[in-house]
C-alpha cells in the first residue's frame, strides 16, 4: 500500500492546524507548525481563497491524514458509514476511531497513530488474548487490548505511557497502566472528537456530488 514518506509536519502546515502527527514533538517548541504556520512551498505565504469544493476537499484530506488511511480506505469507510443507520458523518468518524491503531494511540501505548500502526503491525499487541497485527481491525465494546508480555519492556511503549496524562484517555476507553492493558467500554462518542475540530458534514457534501 502506498504510504506518505515525506515530512509529516508539512501535512499540518498544509491543513493549517496541528494534527499531532509527530507525537511528543508536537507539544514542544520544535513543532514545525508553531514555527511556520503557513502552507509549505515557495508560494505558501500567499493568501489563498478556497472555493466551496476546495474547502470540502481540504476537510477530507485533513481527516484522512489525521487517521493515516489511504484514499481507497477512506472511501470504503465512507460507504460503510453511509449504509449504517444514523448520521453519515458521525458514523464515519466513529468507524475511524474504532481502528485498532487509533485505539492503541488513544490508550497511550504510542505517541502517535503512525507509531501505533507500526507497533500493531509488528505484533506487539493482543486483543482478547490473541495476537493481532491488523491496524484496521475495528474494536468493539468489551474488547481487551494489551501489550504482549515480551513487549512490555520496550522503551517506546514505556515512554508513551508516561506521557499519557498530557494527552488524556477518552471516556469510551479504560486503561490499567500498571498492567499495560486497556478495555473498550463503549462505542466512541462523536462529542469527544473535538481535537482537532472536524466538520464532517463537508466530507459528506464532497462525496455526495
Amino acid at each position: 500500500m502506498a504510504r506518505y514518506k515525506d515530512s509529516v509536519c508539512r501535512l499540518c502546515r498544509r491543513e493549517g492546524m496541528k494534527l499531532f502527527l509527530k507525537g511528543e514533538r508536537c507539544f514542544t517548541d520544535k513543532c514545525a507548525y508553531d514555527r511556520r504556520s503557513y502552507p509549505p512551498g515557495q508560494h505558501g505565504q500567499r493568501r489563498i481563497k478556497f472555493s466551496d469544493y476546495g474547502i470540502q476537499l481540504r476537510e477530507k484530506q485533513k481527516v484522512k491524514r489525521l487517521y493515516g488511511v489511504s484514499e481507497r480506505q477512506f472511501r470504503n469507510y465512507f460507504e460503510k458509514a453511509d449504509r449504517q443507520k444514523g448520521i453519515t458523518g458521525a458514523n464515519l468518524l466513529v468507524l475511524l476511531e474504532r481502528r485498532l491503531d487509533n485505539a492503541v494511540y488513544r490508550l497511550g501505548f504510542a505517541t502517535s497513530r503512525q507509531e501505533a500502526r507500526q507497533l500493531v503491525g509488528h505484533s506487539h499487541f493482543m486483543v482478547n488474548g490473541r495476537t493481532l497485527n491488523i491496524p484496521s481491525y475495528l474494536v468493539k465494546p468489551n474488547d481487551v487490548i494489551e501489550v504482549k508480555e515480551k513487549s512490555k519492556g520496550m522503551d517506546r511503549i514505556k515512554e508513551a505511557v508516561e506521557g499519557v496524562a498530557r494527552r488524556g484517555i477518552p471516556q469510551w476507553l479504560e486503561m490499567e497502566q500498571s498492567k499495560l492493558k486497556g478495555m473498550v467500554k463503549s462505542w466512541p462518542d462523536r462529542e469527544e472528537l473535538t481535537t482537532p475540530p472536524i466538520q464532517e458534514q463537508l466530507i459528506v457534501e464532497l462525496y455526495s456530488k
